[in-house]
């Protein structure tokens, strides 16, 4: 091969990454303009089957793909305020959304709250025990040497739920020392899965989309804050389908699909 090929060779492979980087197809370049990019959602943890099904839903419609990202609430919120650019923020509780609100960095008039869940305690599949949740059940007795599965109670929200019906219930000083702080609900699911701990606290959509769990029972709704699902778009959005895709999720079509997972619409 002469050196004028290697050069062209060089230069087409140049081209096609920088395709690659801009997210743009030849064919669209050759138009002058760039097709439009499905937005960016930053969505709590506990999220990631329903929203995945509605955006496949949507995608379906001929709509540019939503990207997805999920983690804790707290950590995605801490990313919002630091910069991270993004389009949609959906939250596991409304304080995130409070920081971000309070930051500026919400587009006005798009905040809603459209989802809530419940909480349970799970053990994994194998595990026999029986508990029955009311004030000064024996959790910690039933914990024998092992640790309850939790996601951070100092931050993340499915933590911060469970650490308030812990503590209404009675029971949250005796455990404290042997909680397995999780970065985020699903995290906490996996160590119960695993079987690194015999007794977790998750959402109840968290234990319905598992296999490796059995809900042992359900935590009561007056012993722990609403457990609600704020979304909004972010003021520094720049897809276009940022608003639409909003609409779509809040629609009466959107809960549907939420429902189907365990949530239920507001």
């Amino acid at each position: 091969m002469n050196r004028i090929d290697m050069r062209h060779r060089a230069s087409r492979l140049c081209l096609f990454l920088l395709v690659l980087l801009a997210g743009v197809a030849p064919a669209g370049a050759q138009g002058g303009a760039a097709p439009s990019k499905g937005p960016l959602v930053l969505a709590a943890a506990s999220l990631q089957e329903s929203l995945t099904a509605a955006a496949d839903v949507w995608t379906a419609r001929r709509h540019p793909r939503p990207i997805l990202s999920f983690a804790a609430s707290s950590a995605l919120a801490r990313q919002i305020g630091s910069g991270a650019p993004a389009d949609l923020f959906i939250s596991a509780d409304e304080p995130w959304m409070d920081d971000v609100a309070a930051k500026g960095l919400l587009r006005p008039g798009t905040r809603l709250s459209y989802i809530s869940n419940r909480l349970v305690l799970v053990a994994s599949v194998g595990h026999p025990v029986k508990l029955t949740i009311r004030r000064k059940f024996p959790l910690a007795a039933a914990l024998g040497t092992g640790r309850l599965a939790m996601a951070d109670p100092d931050s993340v929200p499915a933590g911060k739920y469970g650490k308030a019906a812990l503590t209404a219930l009675g029971v949250w000083s005796s455990v404290e020392p042997r909680v397995a702080r999780a970065e985020n609900v699903r995290a906490a699911l996996a160590l119960v899965e695993r079987g690194e701990a015999p007794l977790g606290i998750v959402y109840a959509t968290d234990a319905l989309a598992s296999k490796g769990v059995r809900v042992i029972g359900t935590f009561p709704a007056s012993s722990h804050p609403p457990i609600t699902y704020p979304i909004a778009v972010l003021k520094s959005a720049t897809s276009r389908d940022a608003e639409s895709f909003r609409r779509f999720l809040i629609s009466r079509e959107g809960k549907a699909i939420f429902a189907r997972y365990g949530f239920t619409p507001r």
